[in-house]
């Protein structure tokens, strides 16, 4: 079986999704592949143009699938301009999609292990659809080339190397004495806030207070069930970040808390 991965700002109510997932199942039978395709998707609810958003969901969800995936993600609002379409692999993995920084956190986890990446500048129309439109590459350009890589086309003849990819600035914590600053990085569907601190960042220390848009929790609790609906918690989650959590509420909502609100967490002495 071979596995493509599909995250794109979409949403489900136009057809796009399907359109692109047809694009693939078509060229794969054309080439009368002899094993399994498997579309699976990761998500179609980035918000709209949030390449920040695609990286950081790219990043969580990449490790977990096995090698040889390609990872098709269209969040893409330089589509018709010069933005390079590039496809690439990443240790055993590979990627198809714009160069706009979506794989930011994704290289810099590669750099850090010393794991090998190469890509390509995605300029062969002969593996695209006929006709390209100036708005949808991720039907006439991605599906295709995610397709062709998936079923056995080197990802060498989809293109030219290239290795200058776009990168963007991803916020970093900082610590002063013993609080560290950090920020809101994510909001996910229940609302739970998630920091850019890291579990591995505060290298053992014991929180003593996280502080975000006035107000001050005392500690961390393991999961959400430590303490009585309606309360506001601070925890790890399945990724490390520090979250911020109402028990069986929307902490975003209830807080009005927003992506890019600061926050101070401070440690035992």
């Amino acid at each position: 079986m071979r596995i493509i991965t599909l995250m794109t700002d979409f949403g489900l109510k136009d057809g796009n999704v399907g359109v692109m997932k047809g694009v693939i199942y078509t060229i794969a039978e054309e080439k009368k592949v002899e094993f399994t395709l498997q579309i699976v998707d990761i998500s179609h609810l980035i918000s709209p143009q949030n390449i920040s958003e695609a990286a950081l969901i790219l990043y969580r969800s990449a490790p977990f699938f096995p090698g040889g995936t390609v990872h098709l993600v269209v969040v893409d609002p330089g589509v018709g301009t010069e933005r390079r379409a590039i496809a690439g692999q990443i240790g055993n993995q590979c990627f198809v999609g714009p160069d706009n920084g979506i794989l930011t956190l994704w290289l810099e986890h590669a750099e850090r292990s010393g794991v090998s990446t190469r890509f390509v500048h995605l300029n062969r129309p002969e593996f695209w659809l006929p006709e390209v439109s100036h708005v949808f590459h991720g039907r006439d350009i991605f599906a295709p080339v995610a397709a062709h890589l998936a079923t056995g086309t080197s990802l060498t003849m989809l293109g030219s190397p290239v290795s200058n990819l776009v990168k963007f600035s991803y916020p970093k914590p900082k610590k002063r004495g013993r609080i560290w600053y950090g920020e809101v990085i994510h909001i996910d569907h229940f609302g739970n806030i998630s920091l850019n601190i890291l579990k591995e960042d505060l290298e053992g220390g014991a929180i003593v207070t996280v502080s975000i848009v006035g107000v001050v929790i005392n500690g961390v609790v393991q999961t959400f069930g430590d303490h009585p609906a309606g309360q506001v918690i601070a925890l790890f989650g399945s990724t490390g970040n520090l979250l911020v959590s109402i028990v069986n509420g929307n902490a975003a909502n209830q807080l009005k808390a927003k992506i890019g609100d600061t926050v101070e967490v401070s440690l035992e002495d």
